[in-house]
């Protein structure tokens, strides 16, 4: 019997686990679940937009808007995980700090209700320093994109 050969899945990661390897906690953490996780290569984070995000108080009352920079940071935790997940259990907690981000686009508002899925691809790594780009999409509809670098501390 002759089978179509299946597309490489990788593993899933729920919160709890998203909360050991990085350090982020609520009201900053920017990711509920990470999928399709592939070591050294790539991940798709996925958050879940909600009204009670504390960041709606501000932006905008009457009108809620999801900071670009709270896109940039979903695509930065999402690259975290991917960067600890590579590098194993002695990592787990480490900080990773953006060193650059480049060419960032916003297509569309973000707004409560939205589910982003969150493609970040690795680009390069050199020593302790990542090369990421990433793009959010909602509905397969980009939203955001960047380039970005990060940087894992040892300390």
């Amino acid at each position: 019997m002759d089978s179509e050969p299946q597309a490489h899945v990788g593993k899933t990661l729920d919160v709890l686990r998203i909360m050991e390897l990085i350090p982020h906690r609520y009201p900053f953490l920017m990711v509920d679940r990470v999928v399709d996780v592939i070591p050294n290569e790539s991940a798709v984070g996925i958050k879940n937009v909600t009204i009670n995000e504390e960041f709606f108080q501000g932006h905008f009352p009457r009108k809620p808007v999801m900071p670009g920079v709270l896109l940039i940071e979903s695509m930065a935790q999402t690259a975290a995980v991917l960067v600890v997940e590579t590098l194993g259990k002695d990592h787990e907690g480490k900080l990773v700090y953006f060193m650059s981000v480049d060419n960032a686009r916003f297509r569309r508002p973000v707004t409560p209700g939205d589910s982003l899925r969150v493609h970040v691809v690795k680009e390069r790594q050199r020593g302790n320093v990542w090369k990421f780009k990433g793009t959010v999409k909602v509905d397969g509809t980009v939203v955001a994109e960047a380039v970005f670098a990060a940087m894992i501390l040892d300390k």
